[in-house]
C-alpha cells in the first residue's frame, strides 16, 4: 500500500462513520441474539422463528444505511483514491483493541464495494486479507465475568456438584423438572468414556459462556479435558410438556458436534462479545470444519461468505483442475457445475425453462431466500449467494462454457474488463452449496452391487438406509412447514455423515399453502382407461397417492419405503400436519437420533458420583 500522510479530516470522518455503522450493526445483532434466552424461557417459538428470519436481514440493512450516510454527508463516490487510501489506514487504526475486527473489516468491504468501481475490489482499497489479528482478544474490562468460556475443575467426588453448578451458572429463569436426576443422567453417560482412565492433574470442563439457541432448544457447548485428551460435548436443554426444563441427551465426540453444527441447519442465536474467540474454541472441538462454516452457524453469514471466498481463491491458486458440468441428471431450472478438487457445487439459474416449469428467475431467487431464512432442520443445504464473480477463463472446460452460453447466456460475460490482459469468466449471479452424492446415484450404486450379488449385505444396508432417511428427511421438512414440491431422488443428496439432505428449491412451498387432495374416482370407463387426468388440478393442489409411480418403480425400494413410510402416500398424513401447523404447533426436530435421548422412566435410581 502507498503510505500517504494521514492529514485528511475528511478521510477520518468517513472512517469514523463506517466504524459507527458497523458498531450499530453488531449492537443490534447481539441484542437480538441475547433476547433468544427470554424467548426460550417463555417458549415463544414463533417469536424465535421470526427473530431468526429478521436477524438475517440486519447486515444488508446496516450496509445500505451506512452507504447512504456516506453519500449524503461526504459525497463518497466523488472522493479521489488518495482519500480512500487514507480512509482504509485510519479505519485500521480504529480497529486496534476492537472486539470484532474481522467483522468490521468485512463491513468496510461491503460498504466500500457499494460505492467504488469494481476495478478497486481486489486492490489496496478493501481488505483482501485481514489486517488485524483476532488472536487472544479479551474483554476490555478485566472485572467482567462474561468471558468466552468458563472452566470447572471437579475432583472424583465433586464431579456431579460441579456439573450442576455449570448448568446453574447459565442463569435460566425456568425451573428444571429434576436437575439432580438429569445431572446423574449426564454423569452416567460420560462415565463409560473415562472408564479405566486416570484423571490427570489438568482434568477440567470448559463450556462456552453463552447457551446456543435454535428451534426449541438451548445447547450447552463445551469440552472435557483430561491429560492430552479432549472430549467435545453438547447438552440439549428442552422444555417438557409442563413447561419445565430437562437435559435431553449427551452429545459427545466430533461427529456428534458436526451434526449439531451442520450446514443443513438453521443458524444459532448466541450472545457473543468476541465472535472470533467462539470460533477458535469451536474449531478446537471440530478441526475438520472450515472457519467459514462456524461463522455461518453463529449467524454471521457475511463473515462466513468472506472467509469462504478467501479459501476458494487460495484453493484456485494451488490447484490446476478445471470447472466442468456436474455429474448426474441435469436440472431443468438450474445449471450445475463444479471443480472436482473443491467440495462445493456452483449453480446458475437458467434463462429458459421447459413448459412444465411455470416460474421466473425472481420466483426462484425468492425460494432460495426462503430457505436461507427458514429453519432448515438438518434437511436443506445452506447456500452462499454471489454476484459478479470472476474466474480465469482457462479454468473452464469448453463444454461448460458452451452449456452456459446455451442455457444461461444472460449470466455470462467473458472479457478482459479489468484491462490486465487476462480473459475472465464473469458470472452475474451464482449459488454455491456443499457437494453431496446425489441420492439417485447413491441408490444406483446399491442397485448395481445387488445385481452382481443379490446377497451383498453392504449394498442392501446402503439401499435401506438411503430410502429410510429419505422418508425421514421429507417428514422433517413437513415438520418445518416445507413441502419439497419435486420429491424425485435426484433432488436429494447424501452428506459425508450419511444424512439425506434436500437441495433443489425451485418448487418448494409452505405445507400450509398446499391443498392436499385424494384423486377423485374415475367417472366412467373412459376415465379409468385414459392416460390423461380427468379431474381439475389447482396451482397448489397436491395428490400424495400419486407419488408412488414416480418414486417406487424399483421393487426393493418399494418394499423398504412401504414398510417405513407408507404414510407419505396418504393424504391424511399431510393434512393432519398442515392443520396442526395452522393451529400454531411447532414440532420438535432433533439434531441427533431420538435414541440418544435420556429415558426418564427410572428417575429414582441414584448412582455412584465418582468416576
Amino acid at each position: 500500500m502507498l503510505l500517504k500522510k494521514l492529514d485528511s479530516p475528511l478521510a477520518f470522518d468517513i472512517a469514523k462513520a463506517m466504524i459507527d455503522g458497523f458498531n450499530r450493526h453488531y449492537t443490534l445483532f447481539r441484542t437480538e441474539s441475547a433476547r433468544a434466552k427470554h424467548r426460550f424461557e417463555t417458549q415463544d417459538w414463533h417469536g424465535q422463528q421470526r427473530a431468526q428470519r429478521e436477524r438475517i436481514e440486519f447486515y444488508d440493512l446496516r450496509v445500505r444505511e451506512c452507504s447512504r450516510r456516506l453519500e449524503r454527508e461526504f459525497k463518497a463516490h466523488e472522493q479521489p483514491m488518495e482519500v480512500w487510501e487514507q480512509v482504509k489506514l485510519l479505519y485500521i487504526g480504529l480497529l486496534v483493541n476492537h472486539r470484532q475486527p474481522e467483522l468490521a473489516e468485512t463491513f468496510f468491504n461491503s460498504v466500500t464495494t457499494k460505492i467504488l468501481h469494481r476495478s478497486y475490489f481486489q486492490n489496496d482499497f478493501i481488505f483482501v486479507r485481514p489486517a488485524i489479528s483476532t488472536e487472544y482478544i479479551e474483554s476490555e474490562d478485566p472485572r467482567r465475568t462474561d468471558t468466552t468460556f468458563r472452566s470447572y475443575y471437579p475432583q472424583r467426588e465433586t464431579i456431579v456438584s460441579e456439573l450442576r453448578r455449570m448448568i446453574e451458572d447459565f442463569g435460566l429463569r425456568v425451573p428444571f423438572e429434576d436437575l439432580d436426576r438429569d445431572i446423574h443422567f449426564v454423569f452416567e453417560a460420560i462415565r463409560p468414556l473415562f472408564d479405566h482412565v486416570h484423571l490427570r492433574a489438568n482434568f477440567q470442563v470448559q463450556v462456552l459462556s453463552s447457551l446456543f439457541y435454535r428451534n426449541k432448544g438451548a445447547y450447552v457447548v463445551g469440552k472435557v479435558i483430561n491429560g492430552f485428551q479432549e472430549l467435545p460435548f453438547a447438552l440439549p436443554i428442552l422444555h417438557n410438556a409442563q413447561g419445565q426444563l430437562v437435559i435431553d441427551a449427551l452429545l459427545h465426540g466430533e461427529d456428534d458436534l458436526l451434526m449439531l453444527f451442520s450446514f443443513a441447519r438453521a443458524y444459532f442465536m448466541v450472545d457473543m462479545e468476541i465472535p472470533s474467540a467462539y470460533v477458535q474454541f469451536l474449531r478446537s472441538m471440530m478441526p475438520r470444519k472450515p472457519r467459514a462454516e462456524f461463522y455461518n452457524a453463529l449467524g454471521l453469514a457475511k463473515q462466513g461468505k468472506t472467509l469462504f471466498y478467501r479459501d476458494f481463491l487460495y484453493h484456485m491458486r494451488h490447484s490446476t483442475d478445471r470447472f466442468r458440468i456436474a455429474p448426474g441428471i441435469k436440472g431443468m431450472v438450474m445449471l450445475v457445475f463444479d471443480l472436482p478438487s473443491f467440495p462445493f457445487v456452483f449453480k446458475l439459474i437458467k434463462d429458459y425453462y421447459p413448459p412444465q416449469k411455470d416460474t421466473t428467475r425472481e420466483q426462484i431467487r425468492g425460494k432460495y431466500l426462503l430457505v436461507k431464512q427458514h429453519d432448515r432442520v438438518g434437511r436443506m443445504a445452506d447456500t452462499l449467494e454471489f454476484s459478479e464473480v470472476a474466474f480465469p477463463r482457462e479454468r473452464f472446460t469448453d463444454e461448460l462454457i458452451a452449456e452456459i452460453e446455451k442455457f444461461a447466456p444472460s449470466q455470462l460475460e467473458i472479457s478482459d474488463r479489468d484491462g490486465d490482459g487476462r480473459t475472465e469468466v464473469i458470472l452475474k449471479h451464482v449459488y454455491i452449496e456443499r457437494r453431496m452424492i446425489p441420492l439417485n446415484i447413491y441408490l444406483q450404486e446399491a442397485f448395481d452391487a445387488l445385481q452382481k450379488d443379490p446377497n451383498d449385505a453392504r449394498a442392501r444396508r446402503q439401499l435401506e438406509h438411503a430410502v429410510i432417511d429419505y422418508g425421514n428427511a421429507i417428514k422433517d421438512l413437513v415438520a418445518a412447514n416445507i413441502f419439497p414440491g419435486d420429491m424425485l431422488w435426484k433432488n436429494f443428496g447424501i452428506t459425508r455423515h450419511g444424512k439425506v439432505v434436500f437441495y433443489d428449491y425451485d418448487e418448494i412451498e409452505y405445507v400450509t399453502d398446499c391443498n392436499f387432495r385424494r384423486v377423485p374416482p374415475p367417472r366412467n370407463e373412459d376415465d379409468e382407461m385414459s392416460g390423461e387426468i380427468w379431474y381439475s388440478v389447482g396451482p397448489h393442489d397436491v395428490f400424495p397417492e400419486t407419488f408412488g409411480p414416480f418414486l417406487l418403480g424399483n421393487p426393493l425400494v418399494r418394499e423398504v419405503f412401504m414398510k417405513h413410510h407408507a404414510d407419505l402416500l396418504d393424504v391424511e398424513f399431510w393434512q393432519s400436519h398442515k392443520e396442526r401447523i395452522l393451529e400454531g404447533h411447532v414440532y420438535d426436530v432433533f439434531p441427533y437420533d431420538p435414541e440418544r435421548r435420556f429415558r426418564r422412566e427410572a428417575t429414582d435410581a441414584r448412582v455412584s458420583t465418582s468416576i
